[in-house]
């Protein structure tokens, strides 16, 4: 999908003074100065001797968009999104589409195709009857779900206008509760409200059973204030997910009007993330902490 970002720039805000370092847009070319990104993000990150990152524009602002243009947010998010990384090997190690062709190709998790009304993306996540833990693990789960919002926040406008996930609880069963443990809830949450660089504008459970009051309760220690308030049990009312997400972009089975293919599109997934991600997750599995072997 090709991308217009020239008019994602009337949503930013044209200057700023944070630590009274300042930046300049200009309109004419649709750029910031070059002499801000680098004496400040690059800075920045030169402080860290260990942690190799891209010497690339669009690389830093993909952090600035989130803190609202503040270099020393920006900075302190970056270190832990690359910490998450280095602690968490067994979310983050070799992430490739390759390697999470299982939960790719199991309908478990969709990127769908549109966009809500005041663009933000989608991500659906079916977590109940699309799911057979004896076959894929919570932790491939969460590594495929990190795949596709990483692929997702590389747009523009996914930075600027955030993420929508609806998760569907339809068919869950204690077979799967007992796959859901606090290290996993605590290293999902971290990574989600402290390390991701991207807005998530809403967390929507749909069709929950009775028993997902377990999980919930596996997870709610470990949920921030703010993450709470757009954290949404809808259940099976429809309106309620509609008014949050609208009804043109939303698949029919959730009360909207997208027509979702009948058969499954998980092998179509696959191959699109694996022919068009691939080398780029190659490239930035490069960066991050460099851990010196003794």
């Amino acid at each position: 999908m090709i991308i217009d970002t020239s008019s994602f720039f009337v949503f930013e805000k044209k200057s700023f003074d944070a630590n009274r370092n300042t930046f300049l847009f200009h309109s004419s070319t649709g750029s910031f100065s070059s002499s801000w990104i680098g004496s400040n993000s690059r800075v920045a990150s030169s402080t860290e001797s260990n942690l190799v990152v891209p010497d690339d524009d669009e690389f830093y602002k993909k952090f600035l968009r989130p803190c609202k243009w503040y270099p020393k947010s920006s900075f302190e998010l970056m270190k832990r999104f690359y910490k998450f990384k280095l602690n968490n090997p067994r979310y983050s190690r070799d992430l490739l589409p390759s390697n999470e062709q299982k939960v790719l190709c199991s309908d478990i998790a969709i990127p769908l195709p549109d966009r809500t009304a005041d663009g933000c993306k989608m991500i659906l996540i079916n977590a109940g009857k699309q799911w057979n833990p004896k076959l894929i693990t919570s932790d491939e789960i969460l590594r495929t779900t990190m795949l596709l919002i990483e692929i997702a926040i590389n747009e523009p406008k996914t930075q600027i206008c955030g993420i929508h996930t609806i998760i569907n609880m339809a068919g869950f069963s204690l077979s799967h509760v007992t796959h859901i443990t606090p290290s996993f809830a605590a290293a999902m949450t971290e990574w989600i409200q402290r390390c991701l660089p991207c807005r998530i504008k809403g967390i929507h459970i749909v069709n929950q059973p009775f028993i997902f009051k377990m999980v919930y309760a596996i997870f709610k220690p470990f949920l921030l204030e703010k993450t709470r308030k757009r954290l949404h049990f809808h259940g099976t009312d429809r309106e309620a997910l509609i008014s949050f997400l609208g009804v043109k972009n939303l698949p029919i089975e959730f009360g909207g009007e997208l027509e979702m293919p009948n058969e499954p599109i998980g092998r179509n997934i696959y191959e699109y993330v694996r022919n068009k991600f691939e080398k780029k997750f190659e490239e930035t599995n490069k960066f991050g902490y460099i851990v010196n072997e003794k």
